[in-house]
């Protein structure tokens, strides 16, 4: 259904509610009915705030003429928690779904299957709130049930066999979930056929976890199929043709396909506006995809004027402490900054830091892990506050460690971000003991080449360079370059990445021939795939200027320069920080050449 039917079914459910209310009364059970299907058309035009009074009413009257235990009590209930997770108050969520579960068993018994529907809400409540192994401890309970009572092919089984795969691949546990899910879809082609929808959620199951395991080029297969046969099947507008595309342009993006992401985002961004309009929560999804897929590209500017306004929207759609709204500011203070709009930046960012721990707390133990996926650290980080980060990472490692153990990956994420803590305050020494363990145990968990893993080796390579372990440090980056040729392809922003990495071990090693020839393709790679005024190009040219400087070729890097230093000065201003340290550069390159006059002039402008 397009937005504009959902309007006028909202308009004419809102006419058959005051009609009943006025005939019937507001406790009629015909009322309520009424009034729940309200609140369903409410939560599909995003309006939750009016869906959560609605349900909470009906919650209140059913419960009133019928008792908490009546089976209408308990729907209300699970229909109330879901909302409360749509508006990311997952914690009174729980509560409504922990009573469901209680009443269900008390009245129904564990294995009646609302009892096992309602162990599977709970679940999804505890995913959202982080705590993946009480999720996993539910997801296993059900699928034993359902397996046992209506045979392991059963469509209720493959679901909560696909459930618990998710929550497999939420715990770092990817290949138990891969194997759950390549079954789930061996299931579902052999009954349903490939064009059935269950058998199309399936393939889409898989590609994401591909995805999570680093098997990007595996995940885009599965996604392309996905996307043709719900075009097929569905129609080019249809809300999960939608999501689908989504799904792609994300997998295209982490491909390094960025210009194919752009594509079908704007291509989503256009049919969600002209179905939903532009404050609905999916709209404001992809408006805010698009805008990071902007940020990739280089598209400053662009990214800046979606981010405001997906956050005028946000504050609009929800609340100021919603989850998506402290995101999206996030994400504004963040593109601000690459703006050289420091101050613009900073008082968002404050604000970002004052509802997270308005929010979370200080204290709580939940909040405290809650923290760590968040964006609360890099904002201490923005705002230079790295003792402060410091303080919060530790606390939140020693309750990680508690609660999920060491070799966690939510724990080991941490443990990185306390390593670059560490790092941004001098502390290498400190860093580089945690980046080897964390190398080791991701290592162990994922394997050599899984993309996290060539992270924390690129990280720990990182460190040995600035305690002047090059020769360490090379051999690492090599491992990670050989590997993502391999896995993602010569040009793929990753491999580019590793590439400029080791070319910089070379310099610091004095191969300055050998940094070269690594910096000329990683140069001629930005320019055909992202185009000469791109960050990224602009940053290479200014490495392979700054190697030609030290191979005496001061002509070259001086031609090299005068191009970063024009491009920084359109795209960001004279007074951008990247800009002057262009100048800088190139007043240094003047000087080489004996040009004093300009090189006095271009330091001028610098001081």
């Amino acid at each position: 259904m397009e937005n504009g039917q959902w309007l006028n079914a909202s308009k004419l459910r809102e006419e058959i509610v005051g009609h009943r209310k006025d005939l019937l009364g507001t406790e009629h059970p015909e009322t309520l009915s009424a009034m729940g299907l309200l609140a369903l058309t409410y939560g599909a035009l995003g309006k939750w705030c009016e869906a959560e009074r609605l349900k909470i009413d009906v919650l209140e009257a059913t419960m009133k003429t019928l008792g908490s235990a009546h089976p209408n009590t308990t729907m209300a209930m699970g229909n109330l928690a879901a909302t409360y997770n749509d508006l990311g108050r997952s914690n009174e969520a729980e509560r409504l779904d922990v009573d469901v579960l209680e009443t269900q068993k008390r009245t129904l018994g564990p294995k009646h299957l609302d009892t096992l529907r309602a162990m599977e809400n709970l679940a999804r409540t505890y995913s959202n709130l982080g705590r993946a192994e009480e999720a996993e401890s539910l997801g296993v309970e059900v699928l034993e049930a359902r397996s046992a009572t209506l045979g392991p092919e059963h469509p209720n089984t493959l679901m909560a066999m696909g459930n618990l795969a998710r929550t497999y691949s939420s715990l770092g546990r990817v290949k138990e979930a891969e194997e759950l899910q390549v079954r789930v879809l061996d299931a579902q082609m052999k009954t349903l056929g490939p064009e059935h929808p269950d058998t199309i959620v399936a393939m889409g199951n898989l590609a994401r976890t591909y995805s999570d395991i680093g098997r990007t080029q595996n995940a885009v297969v599965w996604e392309v199929k996905v996307l043709q046969a719900l075009r097929k099947s569905l129609g080019q507008e249809h809300p999960d043709t939608i999501i689908a595309m989504g799904n792609l342009a994300r997998t295209y993006s982490t491909n390094g396909k960025v210009k194919e992401a752009e594509r079908l985002e704007i291509e989503v961004l256009e049919v969600l506006r002209k179905t939903l309009g532009s404050e609905h929560p999916n709209t404001i999804i992809a408006m805010g995809n698009l805008a990071n897929t902007y940020s990739d590209l280089g598209m400053t500017k662009e990214a800046g004027i979606l981010q405001v306004e997906v956050l005028e929207a946000c504050r609009k759609t929800f609340k100021p402490e919603h989850p998506d709204t402290i995101m999206a500011t996030a994400n504004l203070a963040r593109t601000y900054r690459s703006l050289g709009r420091g101050k613009d930046a900073e008082k968002l960012e404050v604000n970002v830091l004052e509802l997270w721990m308005k929010i979370l707390g200080p204290e709580d133990p939940r909040a405290i892990q809650a923290m760590s996926t968040h964006t609360i650290f890099n904002t201490y980080s923005d705002l230079g506050q790295a003792g402060e980060a410091e303080r919060l990472e530790v606390k939140v490692l020693k309750a990680q460690t508690k609660a999920l153990g060491l070799e966690h990956q939510d724990t080991l994420m941490t443990m990185a971000n306390l390593a670059r803590t560490y790092s941004s305050l001098g502390r290498a020494t400190e860093a580089e003991k945690l980046e080897i363990n964390v190398l080791e145990l991701q290592t162990k968990a994922l394997g050599p080449d899984h993309p996290v893993t060539l992270r924390a080796m690129a990280n720990l390579a990182c460190t040995y360079n600035a305690l002047g372990k090059a020769k360490e440090a090379e051999k690492l980056e090599v491992q990670v370059l050989e590997s993502r040729r391999k896995f993602l392809g010569s040009e793929h922003p990753h491999t580019l990445l590793a590439m400029g990495n080791l070319a910089r071990t070379y310099s610091s090693l004095g191969r300055v021939k050998e940094a070269e020839k690594l910096e000329v393709v990683v140069l001629g790679a930005q320019m055909r795939s992202l185009g000469q005024e791109h960050p990224d190009t602009l940053m290479a040219m200014g490495n392979l200027a700054a190697t030609y400087g030290d191979l005496g070729m001061a002509k070259e890097a001086e031609t090299l320069e005068v191009d970063v230093l024009d491009a920084l000065m359109k795209n960001l201003g004279p007074e951008h920080p990247d800009t002057i340290r262009a100048m800088g550069n190139l007043a240094a390159t003047y000087h080489d050449l004996g040009r004093t006059k300009e090189a006095e002039e271009l330091k001028a402008k610098v001081l």
